[in-house]
């Protein structure tokens, strides 16, 4: 993409990703435009390659939305990332590298800790640094590229399941099982302890999607 294209395409997805563009919110494209600096033409190629990424919806007369899914789609993603972050941990399990395996115990007692300290938002953070070394650690390449552009699309949305009663204490203890069976190399029971973990996220936010969004 063309440089002011790519502005205004880093410019939307930064601000559809942070919540800054809620779900379902209609994209002025004359203000977005003026507010970067740049033409509507550059600004609709941008939001083109948004709705490529399935990030916004466009409608001929009616503009750019940003793409909202139904808690039907949400779990859905979820059913298939339980699936593809399975192989992940299944794949990277028996070859973990010592630094790998490093990197997760260091980033697990991080977890403890911002628990412990009540940290929600900071603990969600080292969460997902916690998967990517993971994925970091995985040699199929493929499956992590597919599992990223779904967490793409489900981080927009901020579920803070943490805040449930009883998820902190059984994430933490998820996270626990998991490096344990990396510590043990062992792919089949590492695949099982991250889909465990995935399966209970996807409940959570079932069950609890009326206060969670």
């Amino acid at each position: 993409m063309a440089g002011r294209t790519e502005i205004a395409y880093e410019y939307l997805k930064q601000r559809i990703l942070d919540g800054t563009f809620k779900p379902s919110q209609k994209l002025i494209e004359v203000d977005i435009a003026g507010t970067i600096g740049v033409s509507r033409n550059t600004l609709k190629k941008a939001l083109l390659k948004l709705e490529q990424e399935n990030l916004v919806t466009i409608e001929e007369n009616k503009g750019a939305t940003v793409k909202s899914f139904t808690l039907d789609e949400i779990l859905n993603y979820l059913e298939i990332r339980e699936v593809l972050e399975g192989l992940i941990a299944r794949s990277a399990a028996g070859t973990v590298s010592e630094e790998g395996l490093a990197q997760l115990r260091q980033v697990l007692a991080q977890m403890a800790e911002r628990l412990q300290e009540k940290r929600y938002d900071e603990y969600s953070r080292m969460n997902h640094v916690f998967h990517s070394v993971i994925y970091n650690e995985c040699h199929n390449r493929q499956a992590v590229e597919l599992v990223r552009t779904i967490n793409t699309q489900l981080n927009r949305y901020h579920f803070r399941t943490i805040l449930v009663p009883g998820r902190a204490e059984q994430s933490i203890a998820e996270h626990q099982e998991i490096y344990r069976s990396f510590e043990r190399r062992d792919p089949e029971l590492a695949e099982q302890q991250v889909k465990r973990h995935i399966a209970h996220v996807r409940q959570t936010i079932q069950t609890n999607y009326d206060i969670l969004h």
